[in-house]
């Protein structure tokens, strides 16, 4: 087979590469490994320690393999050819064989991938021409613990459709549209759920096979980029969601990949997850480190993604998670911590922070595991910030309930300031609360549409003045009556109706308001930062609490959890003077009753106590800033 000559006869990858990979410490492993097309054809290269032999077919030589045999790079388990004449776009899969028998496997760091339910790689460069320089200068800025971040969380798929006919809008197609609707609404930031290369939409992304591949239901890798690029240019982050947590067992993928259990645990009790009964990888093997953390890092580098957000963490840190007695193997001492994979996502983390200035990783850990948003020096996982899963899950039952019980569970609300400030926090209500069943945001609210409508103003403000950062998912911007389906789009054409928009202009003031007042973010992360104000509030489920942040103007959030407006109620531990209604949620061009503090409060002095007389409106929640004496 002919190869390059400078390279020699058999060596085309050097040793420092190899040796970087076999001890788990290659970041960049996509320069290493696939398909790397030059001026006269293809560098091919594969990780397949115990194929007995492996050979790169395509349509360039009519899918039989002959001619384009890869030779064993030293004793790395690396084989590789150059294959002249390959060029970009030329179809292509690896066929692996383990005695007689032989597989046809994607690359595993393929760039692209045919669209599902076809399964060949593409040979494809990432050539693309970026032009947002000034964001990725300052980005650290609008990602730090200081900073407001307000995420978008979307699918891709199912946000919105082309009218032509076509299943799916382009990545390109959607870009501008996205980016003018994210500054309409002042979002900081969009997650995408995975948009790496999976084989069942239904998934949505969650079961990845092309961990170095965007999926080409949506476009090139050129044309994610551009996606990107664009949102930068508009000062809107990019995180993406990451699955390193398990991996289907489609046959053209990673699975026995050369005819072992290559990438994953043989041990089912280790290596096959009850959940999803998807694959585990084996984090104790050097070169799936390696393989791993170079493409968490791939996305960070050739993508421009601003973060990745790292999806089931807590089924990665426990040897016993969803597994009962008998179906897990326990340490030596009988712990069930799974150290392989706690020290691969603290190397991740160690890696995208010290390469990547600017960037954040988000974990979503479901657990009370301490330290998450740690650093590794101080012995945590070493991620930017944990979703608070606990805040959303008590936050949701609670305004579920109808509100005449409400305050036999007023703790609900107020729970949180027990572990408040033990993580970097951000506050999600994702597509996991508007799926399987459960109904969208909206249709959970108890009451009639208009106190349906109310409760879910209330939740949004709630979000938004309660410490730590915030998420969102599609459709909950206007409050879709129904739950999100990856089938279709979302129902654009209520958004558009009176009651709905009244919502969404809730969100972008809130957004708006997050990101103005430096008491709302610049503490999200500390307790100095909040505080209860004392009152006689639990008797009729009212709340209230106080944002500060050195010498910006304090916030003060008043919380009504019930239909009844609530008149002049006095609040004290708060500062003299006069505080400034500066939003309500119950405000009619948000739909609301209109019932509010006539646009400002004046503190009294009631037996040497100073206090303020607020009106609480039904269902609402009122933010005041104060002026000063």
């Amino acid at each position: 087979m002919p190869r390059r000559p400078h390279n020699g006869p058999t060596r085309l990858i050097s040793d420092e590469r190899l040796y970087l990979f076999n001890e788990g410490s290659e970041l960049r492993l996509w320069e290493v490994l696939g398909a790397h097309p030059d001026a006269g054809g293809t560098q091919f290269a594969v990780w397949a320690p115990n194929a007995s032999r492996v050979a790169v077919l395509g349509d360039f030589n009519a899918w039989t393999g002959g001619g384009a045999e890869l030779i064993p790079q030293g004793d790395s388990g690396v084989l590789a050819g150059y294959v002249p004449g390959v060029g970009p776009g030329a179809l292509y899969k690896y066929r692996v064989w383990s005695g007689d028998s032989a597989v046809d496997h994607a690359d595993p760091v393929g760039f692209l991938h045919e669209t599902p339910p076809k399964t060949a790689s593409v040979v494809w460069p990432l050539q693309y021409a970026w032009h947002d320089e000034a964001w990725m200068a300052e980005r650290g800025r609008r990602s730090g613990l200081d900073a407001p971040e307000t995420v978008y969380e979307m699918h891709v798929g199912s946000w919105r459709r082309p009218r032509d006919g076509r299943p799916y809008l382009n990545y390109r197609e959607m870009a501008e549209p996205l980016a003018e609707y994210l500054q309409a609404l002042r979002f900081t930031h969009v997650e995408l759920m995975p948009i790496m290369e999976h084989p069942f939409y239904g998934s949505w992304g969650y079961q990845t096979t092309g961990y170095f591949a965007p999926t080409s239901r949506y476009g090139s890798p050129d044309d994610l980029m551009f996606l990107i690029d664009t949102l930068h240019q508009a000062d809107i982050g990019v995180i993406l969601d990451w699955v390193p947590s398990h991996f289907p067992g489609d046959q053209h993928a990673l699975a026995q990949f050369d005819g072992t259990h290559l990438y994953e645990h043989a041990d089912p009790r280790q290596g096959v997850h009850p959940d999803w009964n998807s694959l585990i990888f084996n984090y104790s093997r050097h070169e799936v480190q390696s393989f791993l953390t170079s493409s968490g890092l791939f996305w960070l580098d050739r993508y421009h993604a601003d973060g990745l957000r790292v999806d089931a963490v807590a089924s990665m840190l426990y040897l016993d998670y969803s597994r009962k007695p008998g179906e897990w193997i326990p340490n030596a001492d009988g712990s069930r911590e799974n150290w392989e994979a706690i020290r691969f996502l603290q190397h991740l983390n160690r890696a995208a922070y010290a390469r990547y200035p600017g960037v954040q990783t988000y974990a979503e850990e479901s657990t009370a595991w301490s330290g998450v948003s740690r650093p590794t020096d101080q012995g945590g996982l070493g991620f930017g910030y944990k979703w608070d899963m606990g805040w959303m899950h008590d936050t949701l039952q609670f305004l579920q309930r109808d509100p005449i019980y409400r305050s036999h569970h007023y703790d609900a609300l107020t729970f949180r300031s027990v572990y408040a400030f033990s993580e970097n926090f951000i506050l999600p209500l994702s597509h996991d609360e508007v799926v399987y069943g459960k109904g969208s945001l909206l249709s959970r609210m108890p009451g009639d549409p208009w106190q349906k409508r109310a409760n879910l103003r209330l939740l949004l403000a709630l979000q938004a003045t309660m410490p730590g950062k915030k998420l969102l998912f599609m459709g909950g911007e206007w409050g879709q009556w129904e739950e999100w389906s990856h089938e279709g789009e979302l129902r654009w054409d209520q958004a558009d109706e009176e009651a709905h928009a009244g919502i969404r202009r809730l969100v972008a003031d809130l957004n708006r308001l997050y990101m103005t007042e430096p008491a709302l973010h610049l503490l999200d992360t500390s307790p100095d930062g909040f505080a209860w104000v004392g009152g006689d509030l639990r008797r009729d489920t009212l709340y209230a609490f106080r944002r500060d942040a050195g010498p910006a103007p304090t916030i003060l959030v008043a919380v009504n959890a019930t239909p009844v407006p609530r008149e002049r109620v006095r609040l004290s531990g708060v500062a003299q003077g006069r505080w400034d209604e500066i939003l309500n949620s119950d405000a009619a061009r948000y739909g609301g009753a209109n019932i509010g503090n006539l646009g400002s409060c004046e503190t009294e002095v009631i037996d040497n106590t100073v206090m303020l007389p607020v009106t609480f409106p039904p269902l609402g929640v009122v933010v005041l800033r104060r002026i000063g004496p």
